[in-house]
Parts: C-alpha cells; structure tokens; sequence
C-alpha cells in the first residue's frame, strides 16, 4: 500500500518499540512493525515518536518584549510585571504585535509546538492586539493551532463595557473567555466578574480558562466560584482555572475539600512551573514556598493538569524558549514528580493533556488521530525529559514542517562518548 509518509522503526511513549507509523490524508493510518510501503520514508532508528506538544496557557501578545522602553521587572513580582505592561501596552503597534507573535510562532515549532491556547489582553477598547493575533492565527494555522482567549488583563471592571470587548473578542473568533478575579478591586467584585464571565460563555457556547488565585494568600478562593459557576451554567469538561497557587499555602484540610469539588465538576488545571516558581513567594523570608498549585493531588483526584510555559521574554518572566520538555523539567523537581510514575505524567502534562484541556482530542499516537507528531532524540519520555531531547523531526498533517540535527555527542578523556547509558 502507498502511504504519504512511513516513520520506521519508533520507539512509543506506551513503551512499545519497533513500530512503524503509517501516515495517509493528515492521519495516522496504521502502527504496526513492519508496514510495506512504496512511499517515502523517515527512519527513526529507535528514536521516540510522540505526540507534538500543547502549550496551553501563553500570552502571545506580551512574548519578546522584555526591555521594551528600557523596563525591566527587577523585583521579580507579579505586580510589577503587571505595572510594567500597563505602561509598556498603549505604545505598541499591529507591526509590533505582528513580529513577537510570528518569531515566537517559528520558535515554538521548532521545539515540537503544535497548540498554543494564547490570552490576548482586551483591555485597551481599541481591540488592536486581539485584532493582530486574530490575523496571526489565520496565518500560522498550515503549521499551528492558535486557540485565543478573550482575557482583560486588567480586570473585568477595569471598564464598565468590557463585556462588550469580551463578546466583540468572540465575535473576532475567539474561543475561550478568560478572567482575572483576584486582580479586582474587591474580592466581591472578583466574585462577581466569574458570574458575568462564565454567563458569556454559556451564551456563547465558549469554553472558559480564568487566571485564578495567582498569589500566595491562601485566602484567595476564587476557585470557589468558578467551580459554582461551572456546575449552574452545565460548563463541565469547558472550563480550566490556570495558575490556582494559592492552594500550596491553604490549610490541607480545606485544600482536599476544595480539590475534590474540582474534580467533581470537571474542572481542568493549568500549572506554569516556571513562571509560578519566580514569581511567587517574592515576599517570604525562609523557609521560602515554592509557589505552585498542588499538582499530584489534582492529579491523583482526576484534575487533567497540564504544564505550560505562560511567558518567555516579558515583564513577567525573563527566561524561556519556548521549549515544553524544559517547563516538564522544571515541573518534575518542583512538584517532587521525579519517580518513574511522576515523569510519565510530567510529559504527558505537556502532550496529550493539554491537548484534551484545549479541546484538541489528546488520544496520543492512534490510527484515526491526526498526523501531527514528534521525532526526539530520546529513548522514551523519561529520557526525553532527562536530556531535554532534540526535536529531529516535527510533522504536522502528514508532512515534515521543521528538521533539526541532533548535537554530536562530546567526547570524553579517553576518547569514547561522554554520555550515560540510556535506560
């Protein structure tokens, strides 16, 4: 049989080995060892194949613009980084909107990024960057999915018409309705903004993904309301609290209640351990807190949690590039995932869990999925995470889009290759 394209040899993040992967009309076709074919053909030699990776919590319009005016968040502080783009915001253009978003686009990809759930700042009533990143989207689509979110940065009473930009955002194609509750004036007010928020998405057929409870106060429960609003509107399986790092400060006893009410009504989490960790805990002294939601215990409950990298060269976060298996990295020492069980979960986190947070499928590497999928230089997913593997080859609807040789292996004293024995 003819397929477009056979991946010989590969290595599955389920453990098999030696299967080939047959790929026809922009799905897999068939997995099985030995597949006949007269097509083309990438030999992976072993390598591991998996499902491309899904940055599900990003903010496309502020990437690249660390040190723009000359700004630079030297406390490290989530209020600053918030001060800063309030100054930074007014002053950009649709050219410069347009050129972070299309190098950080190219610069994902090249990491294995397929999916990218973007929030796109509404604040400004001139809808000039979700009117770029709208045309962005069009425009990366052969080889990205951008999923954006309707987010007024600034909070939802920041302007008495932001539900207008909301439903003007969605009109614009938007599909998520974002939020920002405990940046409100009140915590009534951050109450009252979930209400309004999650009743456009119900009208609107949205899904929801809020910036909740991104601090360190474990009185901060805004989750508390998403989670009524979810089950009142019948928004189960839609909706995603991102951040929620006030729960690594709150009473255990209150934190199990809390975690079992979000996973009765299927509320999805987003953790962002890079970002989390350097922008947290900023006022302790020591011990110092490590400032991220906690995470097995979402998972163990039945939470899907994914990773993701939320900024890369902004007011918010100095470092980043774009590179997921760095963020499961990150995500495996600071939530003590280091066991065999935990690093399989810390790269599922950044594949297929994600994928099914944006509504994506996240079935993984299937006949009937589409051909989207990620040659690495790795042996399995521990290793991949372990070495933060070279993405060789990135396929997207059955074709190659990127292709990257992997380092040569340094050399030790005596000669032979300065590498460990992959397990």
């Amino acid at each position: 049989m003819t397929f477009d394209l056979v991946i010989r040899n590969a290595a599955l993040p389920d453990g098999r080995t030696g299967q080939d992967i047959a790929l026809k009309d922009a799905k897999i076709a068939e997995i099985a060892p030995g597949l006949a074919t007269d097509g083309p053909v990438i030999d992976a030699k072993g390598q591991l194949v998996s499902p491309p990776f899904v940055d599900a919590h990003f903010h496309i319009d502020a990437t690249l613009s660390l040190g723009t005016d000359g700004l630079y968040n030297e406390s490290g502080t989530l209020a600053e980084g918030i001060s800063l783009w309030r100054r930074i915001s007014p002053g950009l253009t649709a050219e410069d909107y347009r050129d972070r978003a299309l190098r950080y686009c190219d610069m994902a990809v090249s990491k294995g990024v397929q999916a990218i759930r973007s929030h796109v700042d509404i604040t400004n009533p001139d809808m000039l960057a979700a009117e770029v990143i709208a045309e962005i989207r069009r425009e990366v689509a052969p080889y990205l999915d951008l999923q954006l979110v309707a987010f007024p940065q600034m909070g939802f009473h920041s302007r008495p018409d932001m539900a207008d930009s909301v439903r003007k955002a969605l009109d614009m194609g938007f599909e998520v309705v974002g939020g920002i509750p405990h940046l409100e004036p009140t915590a009534e007010l951050g109450r009252s903004s979930i209400t309004a928020l999650c009743e456009i998405a119900a009208e609107r057929g949205a899904m929801v993904d809020m910036h909740c409870d991104e601090n360190d106060d474990p009185n901060s429960r805004m989750i508390e309301t998403l989670i009524y609003e979810t089950r009142r509107l019948d928004l189960q399986g839609r909706v995603t609290g991102s951040h929620l790092t006030s729960m690594h400060s709150m009473d255990n006893f209150y934190a199990n209640r809390l975690i079992g009410m979000m996973a009765d009504s299927g509320l999805h989490v987003m953790a962002n351990p890079p970002a989390n960790l350097h922008l947290q805990a900023r006022f302790d002294t020591y011990p110092k807190r490590r400032g991220l939601t906690r995470v097995p215990e979402l998972r163990a409950a039945g939470c899907v949690v994914g990773f993701a990298q939320d900024s890369v060269l902004d007011p918010w976060y100095p470092l980043g590039h774009g590179d997921l298996l760095d963020v499961a990295w990150i995500a495996a020492h600071a939530c003590h995932m280091t066991d065999r069980a935990g690093l399989r979960g810390c790269f599922d986190a950044v594949t297929t869990d994600p994928a099914r947070i944006m509504g994506l499928g996240g079935d993984g590497l299937v006949p009937g999925a589409p051909a989207n999928l990620v040659l690495l230089d790795a042996t399995d997913p521990i290793d991949a995470i372990r070495t933060r593997a070279t993405r060789t080859h990135v396929i997207r609807r059955g074709k190659l889009i990127c292709e990257t040789a992997p380092p040569a292996p340094k050399l030790s004293l005596d000669g032979r290759p300065d590498t460990p024995a992959r397990h």
